[in-house]
């Protein structure tokens, strides 16, 4: 072993609990500077995130309304599963209302942004503590995850936000009810709904820990199968307009992920194998 890499093996072993505290500060001021960084681009920007991206999902040549539009066609030749685009007249109530949203939608922008930087300094606080053969296993975590991350927002603003903004304007109990939306709560449906969806597809990642802890294996997640099947197919239809083309749309990479997972699990469980041998 080289000279340099004992000297460091002895300092991380020497470091003290407060040691370790005042490193985990630093990884931490890192991230939140970068999460300011972006933040500041994306207020720097904010007529086109509002106007070209927020709102952009209440037009009807938003791409998923497109493809739904040309689905339509193909299919029934008709424009049956096409949109229009929404007169949506948000109001804003309170005197600081918009600018405290603008922070906000800067602030869930820097965050998603800075997604990657800020899981490559965790790692690098948590790698330390880790043997050789799991900083191996370790090695790509943080772009699998950041690419996990980024697929699910782009998911979630691409098709479900779009969705369901389109079902919620237009449900009625009834005519004599109309509906007018705030401002902030359409903002943070459609910003809670993106982010969510990021992590969401953080679920193969989520397989993997709890398979390496021995908390869930391939056949217990092969066994129940069915019953997640079902659970997806009661989400697409809750979340979904009542279209069996949207919550097909929902299921299928939901869907996917368990299988993921699955095989993930059936990878650990092989590789201990071979290690108990």
């Amino acid at each position: 072993m080289p000279l340099d890499q004992v000297d460091v093996d002895r300092e991380e072993k020497n470091m003290t609990f407060l040691d370790h505290l005042e490193e985990l500060r630093w990884h931490l001021m890192r991230s939140v500077i970068a999460i300011i960084v972006f933040s500041i681009a994306a207020m720097a920007n904010y007529r086109f995130i509002f106007d070209k991206v927020i709102f952009a999902v209440t037009d009807k040549s938003f791409p998923i309304y497109k493809l739904f539009c040309k689905l339509s066609h193909s299919l029934y030749g008709t424009d049956k599963l096409c949109f229009e685009t929404i007169e949506l007249n948000t109001q804003n109530l309170d005197v600081s209302g918009q600018f405290i949203y603008l922070m906000v939608v800067s602030f869930t922008i820097g965050l998603i942004l800075s997604a990657p930087y800020i899981l490559w300094e965790f790692w690098r606080f948590f790698k330390p503590a880790l043997k050789k053969t799991e900083q191996k296993y370790t090695t790509g975590i943080v772009l699998a995850t950041s690419a996990l991350f980024f697929v699910g927002v782009l998911f979630g603003y691409l098709v479900l936000a779009p969705l369901s903004v389109n079902f919620f304007i237009n449900f009625k109990l009834t005519d004599n009810i109309v509906n007018h939306f705030t401002m902030q709560s359409y903002v943070s449906f459609v910003s809670t709904l993106t982010l969510a969806s990021g992590i969401v597809f953080e679920l193969p990642l989520l397989v993997y820990i709890l398979a390496k802890l021995g908390l869930v294996s391939s056949a217990f997640l092969k066994q129940y199968r069915r019953h997640a099947i079902i659970v997806i197919l009661i989400l697409a239809s809750v979340i979904t307009p009542p279209d069996i083309m949207s919550q097909i749309l929902l299921t299928i990479p939901v869907y996917m992920l368990y299988e993921v997972g699955i095989f993930i699990a059936k990878r650990i469980e092989s590789k201990d194998a071979l290690n108990e041998t």
